[in-house]
């Protein structure tokens, strides 16, 4: 999945003079009771009382697929997001965008599609040319404080469980929103629903005054 995240990177940073990076000095920011409130980028986002949040890579995501970040990166994510007990998971980075780079909502729709390509190779070499993977359409998707963003999916089968990994992408002058998430059908699960309450919460929050 972070090969969705190098890619959006790889195109955008095109448009810069030069490269743009997370400062690493300043923390994530703060999780108080439900809710967390960025610090090293002014967004914040609640979650249910059974979910769970973290500044800090949780070490299950390793068994899904994610690679653990590096002291190297010079990108990372914000927030991870997580059900405990189903492993359903939504991560959270947000970077600098280059002043040179223009947005609107059909390039974001663009670069959007653009990377079904990438995770599509990326399911392939884990599991095997043979896996069936079905690509959702690319949608405009609302985030509060976000003028133009989008969302895909692509669902797949793997040892009779279907899974669903997500995507959306969005621009705030000046940042980029990148927000992947990692689902699975479980009868009687509710973290669909929860998951989109969770997506109603993000906000990016302007400055005062």
């Amino acid at each position: 999945m972070k090969r969705i995240l190098i890619l959006f990177l790889f195109i955008l940073s095109a448009c810069a003079t030069l490269p743009l990076h997370d400062d690493l000095r300043v923390p994530p920011g703060k999780i108080e009771g439900d809710q967390f409130i960025g610090i090293r980028y002014p967004f914040r986002v609640a979650i249910p009382p059974h979910w769970k949040m973290s500044t800090e890579f949780p070490e299950f995501l390793k068994k899904l697929g994610y690679e653990e970040p590096t002291p190297t990166d010079k990108e990372v994510t914000e927030l991870y997001i997580y059900n405990p007990s189903t492993q359903t998971t939504i991560q959270i980075d947000l970077t600098p965008a280059s002043p040179k780079a223009k947005f609107s909502q059909e390039k974001i729709e663009a670069l959007t599609s653009a990377a079904s390509v990438s995770l599509k190779e990326e399911l392939e070499e884990e599991y095997g040319k043979g896996i069936n993977i079905l690509i959702g359409p690319t949608v405009p998707f609302p985030l509060r404080g976000v003028p133009y963003a989008a969302r895909k999916y692509a669902t797949y089968t793997y040892q009779e469980v279907q899974w669903e990994r997500g995507w959306i992408y969005g621009f705030s002058e000046p940042y980029q929103i990148f927000i992947l998430y990692l689902t699975k059908e479980k009868e009687g699960s509710k973290d669909r629903e929860e998951m989109e309450r969770i997506l109603e919460s993000f906000e990016i929050m302007k400055p005062k005054g």
